[in-house]
């Protein structure tokens, strides 16, 4: 597709104090799942200028920058994670034009824009994998094995359930890690990395700031294409060494990237990022994808995948940073997106959300926000069989990837068959469904009893869980001691953390009963009330509290 917008809008400058070091590495990134944001033309769909009408949202929530799931032209069989062409915006978003204003609208409201790229693999239906010849090339084709080649080249199974392998009509076989519809792409072909470059330029022409890499851990598979020797293999993925996944060879194919995207800095003037969504067996192989040639963040799962237990907290925390700051970068945090259970359900409430999220913030490095949990929006676990699109669920016939049942909506890394329950669209205002989120419905039902928690019930109480996340935002941006920089740990009691930042302590209790702990200093914030009086201070149970000090 040819390119026929103008030049792009100049990039918002930093807010806050200039610590000098790159907006990225404090900054708070808000992720928007299109499909279920905002619907501007009422098919029940959010799109693109649903999107840019909302951003004054994101502004006033205190955000630096947005992060678009895909919106590219796709058939949708994974949510647009099957992109039939990285050039176009499927008309179910929008258009071309609709990205730009898009884009231009965020930096007028001082918010950076960031992308999603997905290279692991296309949509069945690109034009490279319809030419029968073409595909052969750059997509990963392999003989079947068996004495007619019935069978597929190795054990390996999707991260959807089921084998990893489709036989065509010509009798061998073609790779799909996820969906059959989402053919893995060879990146040992020189042609495939060539037209990602120029894909990469093609966006960053239009303005955006940055590119979230789709299974950043995916690309390069081992020598030879080893059996595993055993099933159930995606409950191993972030845990155990695979043969798919995070193999050495990953790490060229970043660092070419990081030196496009420092080349497009030097010659345009804006600090651009890339993002690697990589799931690595400890947080020493993840930190090699931030290493100083190569991206600029990585999110943190060992984070989001840890329990609401002190010690585990501290332990994830203190592995993670240790991890960063050996290679000079910075930590990501984030608690919820939509390949996972949102973390008010995950963890065991809103009590517990709320003080998982001021931790979150109160930690050196950058957080990531995903729609809805400023919301305190809860996993929807009871939505029909009829009206599910996830293809894990239906890959796992209705009880997860690997078959195995989780009614309750809780799971290994949300592939779980259950990702629709946190992709139900956003309530806005109103007591009855679709909540403002469109003229028309919405894509995926949302719960009868979502009207009290939209947007417009929430703003401006004081008590509400959005009101929450606009306080911690403005005293992110306000206090210095915040973002990125120095963090100890103070003594507390069992089952307490307490963080020293410059200026600050957050103490999170995460035992069920209250706790009294000496009066740190003035409360600042607190998830929970607190009774702070003469000498000391009780920290409710599951409750998180900003002192300044």
């Amino acid at each position: 597709m040819t390119q026929e917008l103008t030049s792009p809008s100049p990039a918002p400058q930093a807010a806050g104090p200039d610590r000098g070091r790159g907006w990225w590495r404090d900054a708070v990134i808000y992720q928007v799942y299109v499909r279920s944001f905002s619907d501007s033309d009422g098919d029940g769909i959010g799109d693109l200028r649903g999107v840019r009408e909302r951003l004054p949202h994101l502004k006033d929530l205190g955000v630096d920058a947005v992060w678009l799931t895909p919106f590219y032209a796709s058939p949708q069989a994974d949510g647009g994670y099957d992109v039939a062409d990285y050039r176009a915006v499927d008309p179910l978003f929008g258009t071309l034009a609709d990205a730009d204003d898009l884009i231009r609208t965020a930096h007028a409201l001082g918010l950076r824009v960031i992308v999603d790229i997905v290279p692991n693999h296309t949509s069945d239906r690109h034009p490279w994998f319809t030419d029968p010849e073409l595909a052969r090339q750059r997509y990963v084709f392999r003989p079947g094995k068996g004495t007619r080649g019935e069978l597929p080249p190795n054990d390996w199974e999707s991260v959807f359930g089921g084998p990893a392998w489709t036989r065509t009509d010509r009798g061998d076989w073609y790779l799909h890690l996820f969906a059959p519809e989402q053919p893995d792409l060879d990146w040992e072909r020189p042609e495939v990395h060539e037209e990602f470059a120029a894909i990469l330029r093609f966006w960053l022409d239009l303005g955006v700031d940055g590119f979230r890499i789709d299974v950043a851990h995916g690309m390069v598979k081992a020598p030879g294409l080893p059996d595993i020797g055993h099933g159930a293999q995606a409950r191993l993925i972030g845990s155990q060494v695979l043969p798919f996944f995070d193999q050495d060879g990953v790490h060229a194919i970043h660092r070419t990237w990081r030196r496009l995207l420092d080349g497009h800095r030097q010659a345009g003037g804006r600090e651009v990022i890339g993002v690697a969504e990589a799931w690595a067996p400890s947080a020493e192989r993840l930190a090699l994808y931030v290493r100083p040639d190569e991206l600029h963040q990585a999110f943190n799962f060992q984070f989001l995948s840890a329990p609401w237990d002190a010690d585990a907290l501290r332990g994830v925390i203190d592995s993670s940073l240790a991890a960063t700051v050996a290679v000079g970068a910075p930590t990501t945090w984030v608690l919820s997106n939509h390949d996972v259970v949102r973390h008010t359900t995950r963890l065991g409430g809103l009590a517990r959300a709320r003080a998982a999220t001021l931790l979150m913030l109160a930690l050196p490095g950058s957080a990531y926000l995903y729609q809805g949990e400023e919301l305190g929006l809860p996993e929807v676990t009871d939505l029909p069989a009829e009206v599910r699109q996830d293809p894990a669920f239906f890959r796992g016939n209705g009880q997860g990837g690997d078959g195995a049942s989780a009614a309750d909506g809780s799971g290994d890394g949300g592939q779980d068959g259950f990702r629709d329950g946190c992709r139900v669209p956003l309530p806005w205002s109103g007591a009855l469904p679709p909540y403002g989120f469109g003229p028309g419905g919405s894509w995926l039902p949302q719960p009868a009893d979502w009207g009290r928690l939209s947007v417009a019930a929430q703003t401006g109480d004081p008590s509400s869980t959005l009101e929450l996340y606009r306080g911690a935002l403005e005293l992110r941006r306000r206090l210095p001691g915040l973002g990125d920089g120095e963090m100890a740990w103070q003594p507390a009691p069992e089952g307490v953390l307490a963080v020293r930042r410059p200026g600050m302590l957050c103490t999170v209790n995460t035992r069920p009963g209250d706790v009294e702990i000496p009066l740190p200093g003035e409360l600042l914030l607190a998830s929970a009330p607190v009774a702070a009086g003469g000498t000391s201070a009780v920290l409710p149970g599951d409750s998180c509290v900003w002192w300044a000090i």
